[in-house]
């Protein structure tokens, strides 16, 4: 990957800096079209499931079932599995409570930002010596767009927490929106039919994303 698209990344670690959560733990769209994430969001999910179940009724069984009505495989067969089902239930309530919806959304936006990122790195490896100069500028004015949006989404996740945890961030933080991507109007390709038009599109697309969640943030 070229150093200017790595610059570009915002990392693991910078979205645990402005959200206060883990990346992985937060589910969203885009994660069930990713094979692998989905996979190991569910195993990890049912894998902690299963362990708060087993200690679960295991003191329910040792505690209440045992001296009351003695060794009973059928109960225990019954109570795990009822156990185990509200513990799944439980969960995914208390996802819903603790990651908002505006929050899940600005994350789904930063993975549609990467994949443009991913997507622009995979036309990289196709270029060749007879490259045209307009379809390296119109890279260049890919990676122009990419860098303001990155600024909008730092913005934005930074207004949705404040908004969430007025403590974190000052509380006036969410006042102070200004859409850098909307607001840059030389930003255009020299040729509208590249292989950069479709991604330049879609960076305008998340780039007005964004700025309609932020809209709804600052209503709130």
């Amino acid at each position: 990957m070229q150093p200017d698209l790595v610059s570009l990344e915002i990392t693991k670690g910078e979205l645990r800096r402005l959200t206060g959560f883990k990346a992985d733990q937060v589910f969203r769209s885009s994660m069930m079209a990713n094979r692998e994430q989905r996979l190991g969001f569910f195993r990890s999910e049912m894998l902690l499931s299963l362990v708060l179940t087993l200690i679960i009724v295991g003191f329910i069984y040792a505690l209440i079932i045992l001296p009351t009505i003695g060794s009973s495989p059928i109960l225990l067969i019954i109570g795990f599995v009822i156990v185990f089902i509200g513990v799944i239930a439980g969960r995914w309530l208390w996802r819903s409570l603790i990651f908002p919806k505006s929050l899940v959304r600005l994350l789904d936006e930063v993975d549609k930002y990467h994949a443009v990122i991913k997507a622009i790195d995979t036309n990289d490896q196709l270029v060749s010596d007879e490259t045209s100069q307009s379809i390296l500028n119109d890279r260049s004015q890919a990676i122009a767009a990419l860098q303001l949006l990155k600024e909008d989404l730092v913005q934005a996740l930074k207004i949705e927490r404040s908004v969430r945890t007025p403590k974190q961030l000052p509380a006036n933080h969410q006042d102070l929106f200004v859409n850098h991507l909307s607001n840059q109007q030389s930003l255009q390709l020299s040729d509208h039919s590249s292989q950069y038009t479709p991604l330049f599109n879609q960076i305008l697309e998340i780039g007005l994303a964004v700025e309609a969640q932020i809209r709804k943030l600052q209503r709130l």
